[in-house]
């Protein structure tokens, strides 16, 4: 822990390697993310209410309250975590306080307005179908920067650690 509250954990190869790989799950969540959506749905509004509302057309039913109940449940858990781990790091990183707490926002408010906007779609009106295309690309461009910059943060950490500046002592 001390590694974390002394910003250190970027010059400790154990903890680089374990925040590292930990990084590379999370790309694949990222990258995975993109899959999910587009497996469902597209960026065009027609495609979110299609998904959301049901289509006679593509032969599929509303989304019931129950499912994505259940979705939200495990999404809300899982948001959480992932973004308190990244937004957690990214203080640790060398950015002003302001950015810090852009980011901080950004990224908990684009995952709730994502995961928030099927509901809307869903039970309150099909014009919100947008706002879930634009949340989705929104949150997945906060997430993939998070990623990225601490993926760049770590590796900042291991140059240094490479290549060490020696003050020698004069006796």
């Amino acid at each position: 822990m001390k590694y974390l509250q002394h910003g250190g954990f970027q010059h400790r190869e154990p903890m680089r390697l374990t925040l590292g790989l930990s990084l590379a799950f999370l790309a694949g969540l990222w990258l995975t993310g993109f899959g999910m959506y587009f497996q469902r749905m597209g960026l065009s509004p027609e495609s979110v209410r299609a998904y959301y509302l049901g289509s006679e057309d593509g032969f599929s039913n509303p989304r019931s309250y129950a499912s994505m109940l259940e979705t939200a449940h495990v999404h809300f858990g899982m948001m959480a975590l992932v973004l308190l781990l990244l937004t957690h790091l990214v203080l640790f990183a060398p950015f002003s306080d302001r950015n810090k707490k852009l980011l901080v926002w950004a990224a908990f408010g684009t995952a709730f307005l994502e995961e928030g906007s099927g509901w809307l779609v869903r039970f309150v009106s099909p014009g919100f179908a947008p706002l879930k295309t634009l949340s989705f690309l929104a949150f997945q461009a906060v997430l993939g920067g998070l990623i990225v910059a601490l993926g760049l943060f770590l590796r900042s950490g291991a140059a240094e650690e490479s290549h060490p500046q020696h003050h020698h002592k004069r006796h």
